[in-house]
């Protein structure tokens, strides 16, 4: 049994859903469990609505959610004929969850609404492949994911119960084979006990899959992706980025610690835990080689880089000039964790901490306000965070040549730096 995965790139007009088909096609004689994403710009589009409703702009988040809806409407036009009732049923059964909601008044927190809006993404995209598969003759099955994945309610980043879920993998997934070679979920969401739609962070379709591996033991998982393997550099902005043909476990989660968005940081460890190989490949060109991503130590490795924009940098200085250690830390922490921030790199001085985050709006300002309490708060924003595993000194000329280096760390395999 194996796992895919395919991202919103993948299924981001109808010539590529139809891609999906073809690549599931020639695995017809394998038992598979597919996870698909929201279609491409989906989450975006879904966040906006989002954003126009918590803000009491309730007619603006209908007008956008209506455009999700055409969108959505206008690919089912082109996938199905015999099942196109059957499929615009379903999805106005999702349009519905989220219009009930859009018609209230926030009185829950924006990561809660965030939640209960942005899952539906991953249903509608989903349900609409299922009915394509169906209109194609690929047999297979179509369940909501939120029936299977159980997690608390830290919206936008929650927690997996793995109990529960695997007990529910065991009764609800597994038997399903017995019957059909495919069967076809969401990734991204799961559900709390009170049946309230959470998401498991931003790119956390590839943790999804990773979560089915690990508990159907699958012999391998492979994410479908728009690149060739995974690479040296994000190849949009980098030219000279270059194939890594292999990658450990350890590699991986290092690049993800630094924040490269090839693999969601959550994703290995579960595919670590029962040694099960993660196979990136191009959905664009199947018959690449990808990259495998295994136990195997790599070495000889080219320097890798991940380019964070969207900086802020913000110092923490003690108000009576006494060290920022111990007490003072250890509220600034609690404090981060409250607000559901963490720091992207960080650095101590006698009398103030310095951090580097992303640019979330809405987090950074309470952050500041609350910290101001506490501290002299001061913060610089529009900067980068460049970082470079297995660096050298020539590929450091190269990448910092006219930037300011405002704060710089360097181990003996990476470093770091926040430039403007």
């Amino acid at each position: 049994m194996k796992v895919f995965k395919f991202g919103g790139a993948s299924i981001n007009s109808i010539e590529r859903i139809k891609n999906v088909g073809d690549i599931i096609s020639k695995h017809s004689n394998e038992k598979l469990l597919v996870v698909i994403s929201a279609m491409g710009k989906t989450t975006n589009a879904l966040e906006k609505v989002v954003e126009a409703f918590f803000e009491g702009r309730k007619e603006d988040a209908l007008q956008l959610f209506e455009q999700v809806k055409e969108s959505h409407l206008n690919v089912l036009k082109y996938l199905t004929v015999v099942n196109w009732k059957a499929a615009q049923d379903q999805l106005r059964d999702f349009f519905t969850e989220v219009e009930w909601l859009l018609q209230d008044k926030p009185v829950r927190s924006f990561d809660y609404y965030y939640d209960q809006v942005v899952c539906v993404g991953e249903l509608m995209s989903t349900a609409m492949i299922s009915h394509y598969f169906t209109e194609e003759k690929i047999k297979h099955k179509w369940i909501d994911v939120r029936d299977i994945i159980r997690t608390d309610s830290n919206f936008r980043d929650a927690a997996i119960d793995w109990r529960y879920t695997e007990q529910k993998v065991k009764e609800e997934i597994e038997p399903l084979f017995a019957s059909y070679d495919i069967v076809l979920t969401q990734g991204f969401i799961g559900s709390t006990d009170e049946n309230e739609s959470t998401t498991l962070g931003r790119e956390g379709s590839d943790y999804s899959a990773a979560i089915f591996a690990n508990l159907l033991t699958a012999d391998s998982l492979t994410i479908w992706k728009d690149v060739e393997a995974v690479m040296s550099a994000d190849p949009k902005a980098y030219k000279n980025a270059a194939i890594i043909p292999a990658l450990s476990f350890t590699e991986v989660i290092e690049m993800a610690y630094y924040g490269a968005q090839v693999i969601h940081p959550k994703t290995i460890k579960p595919l670590q835990n029962k040694n099960i190989p993660l196979y990136v490949k191009s959905f664009i060109d199947p018959s690449l080689p990808g990259t495998t991503i295994s136990r195997q130590p790599t070495k000889n490795l080219p320097p890798i880089i991940v380019d964070k924009e969207k900086q802020v940098l913000i110092q923490f200085r003690s108000k009576d000039f006494s060290f920022v250690e111990d007490k003072p830390i250890h509220q600034l922490h609690e404090l981060f964790n409250k607000i559901k921030i963490k720091p992207n790199l960080s650095q101590n001085t006698a009398i103030s901490l310095l951090c580097c985050f992303d640019d979330k709006a809405e987090k950074i300002e309470k952050l500041a306000e609350e910290a101001a309490q506490l501290f002299d708060v001061s913060l610089e924003k529009n900067l980068r965070l460049l970082t470079i595993r297995h660096y050298d000194e020539d590929t450091i000329r190269t990448l910092t040549t006219g930037k300011v280096i405002v704060l710089e760390q360097k181990t003996g395999e990476t470093v770091q730096m926040v430039m403007r």
